[in-house]
């Protein structure tokens, strides 16, 4: 059995991104930390890769999937909320499917939750058999509501969820939460979460059968080295050979440290890549169990 591939003759990678909103700067930003740079058309639509061949689409990002679906472009940065909302309809459909999650791309995060009103006294998921629940996600609520055994009645809203209980269109809602703050202004309070979202880097279920293949495994190196050190420092230091157990008690979150003795002597010169935030208590603690000069380095690019 062989697995099919995507091939479309391209010999440039497309990205799609969202054009404006809350993802669109984070992408831009984490596209560029993995050394991509552009040259932006006149209409702001399209920008084409000038380091590597790698070219951006700027759209709305509920069309993105779908552009994936279609070959126009071959990854995209999109919430997982919006990819699997649509994975959903097509599965609904009968359609097989033709893109999925690549990776994760901390940011962007919300979740989709289930909200009633605050008069509700939430005893679980049972207690939606029957109600009406308004929401602009009904393939994934369909399917929580399915593995739940749960019968409601799904009312499908293209935005304003949040006020529907308040004009008698729904009884609670299953909607996006970030802060809260929209659901206390309705009179609502979340009590169940049944996604949990955040940007994600999207492709094809196939895999490419050109040289896209070498561009996006060329591009994911770059992510996961970007991601693997976002909020990261690279810690140098000195110890004494006896305190070594005690220092490293205090990094739990450090990769194995790199380590050599200083001149043949007890003392240890060691460099460790910390993930934690390396605040001054650390540094201290670090200090008090035997750690001499202590520098905390920030780290730009890292490339396993």
């Amino acid at each position: 059995m062989t697995t099919a591939t995507t091939t479309t003759g391209r010999d440039r990678l497309r990205i799609a991104i969202q054009k404006n909103g809350r993802l669109s700067e984070p992408a831009r930003a984490l596209l560029a930390s993995a050394g991509l740079s552009w040259r932006e058309s006149r209409d702001k639509l399209f920008c084409y890769g000038e380091s590597l061949p790698v070219d951006l689409l700027l759209v709305r990002d509920d069309d993105i999937p779908g552009l994936i679906a279609d070959g126009v472009c071959d990854l995209g940065v999109v919430g997982r909320n919006v990819l699997l909302e649509q994975a959903g309809e097509r599965a609904e459909a009968g359609k097989p499917a033709v893109f999925r999650e690549w990776r994760a791309l901390g940011f962007g995060g919300c979740r989709l939750s289930i909200a009633v009103p605050e008069g509700w006294d939430w005893q679980g998921p049972a207690q939606l058999a029957g109600k009406r629940i308004a929401t602009t996600y009904p393939n994934q609520l369909r399917a929580w509501l399915r593995a739940q055994q749960v019968d409601a009645d799904i009312v499908v809203l293209n935005g304003s969820v949040e006020i529907a209980p308040r004009l008698g269109q729904a009884d609670l809602i299953c909607d996006l939460v970030s802060s809260g703050a929209t659901l206390a202004a309705n009179q609502l309070k979340p009590v169940l979460d049944i996604l949990r979202s955040e940007a994600v880097l999207a492709g094809p279920v196939a895999p490419f059968g050109d040289v896209r293949a070498e561009l996006a495994d060329l591009l994911l190196r770059r992510m996961d080295g970007v991601l693997r050190i976002r909020d990261s420092k690279l810690l140098l230091f000195q110890t004494p050979r006896e305190a070594l157990p005690q220092v490293l008690q205090l990094l739990p979150d450090a990769e194995p440290p790199t380590m050599c003795a200083v001149d043949g002597s007890e003392t240890l010169a060691l460099q460790a890549l910390c993930h934690g935030a390396m605040t001054w208590q650390r540094l201290e603690d670090l200090k008090r169990a035997g750690a001499r000069g202590l520098m905390v380095l920030p780290v730009e690019r890292m490339l396993a």
